[in-house]
């Protein structure tokens, strides 16, 4: 069993950074796939970036040259970090990780953007 606990989500203002960190439970080496999605009211969950094992990370368009997701083996995390933040990134961003075939989910958090 995975567990994934996001923190680092907050109020920013436009223009903005916030820097978003999944724990992992499992060694995050294990995972065959790892990522950050979001969900804004209204709407359908979203990817936003993914990293896949011996592959290059892959952003939705509407957030490349802006995010950028990375993993720390050392602090077992995977992180997001969001600059240049604008009102239409708000939204719940959940971690997602692969592992063995199954889908694991953290249990999100809020990122509001907003002067």
């Amino acid at each position: 069993q995975v567990q994934l606990v996001e923190s680092g989500g907050g109020l920013v203002q436009p223009g903005g950074s916030l820097r978003l960190s999944c724990a992992a439970s499992g060694s995050i080496f294990s995972f065959n796939g790892m990522g950050w999605y979001r969900q804004a009211p209204g709407k359908e969950r979203e990817l936003v970036a993914s990293i896949v094992s011996g592959r290059s990370a892959n952003y939705a368009d509407s957030v490349k040259g802006r995010f950028t997701i990375s993993r720390d083996y050392t602090k077992n995390t995977i992180d997001l970090q969001m600059n240049s933040l604008k009102p239409e990134d708000t939204a719940v961003y959940y971690c997602h990780a692969i592992f063995y075939g199954n889908n694991y989910w953290g249990q999100g958090t809020q990122v509001t953007v907003s002067s």
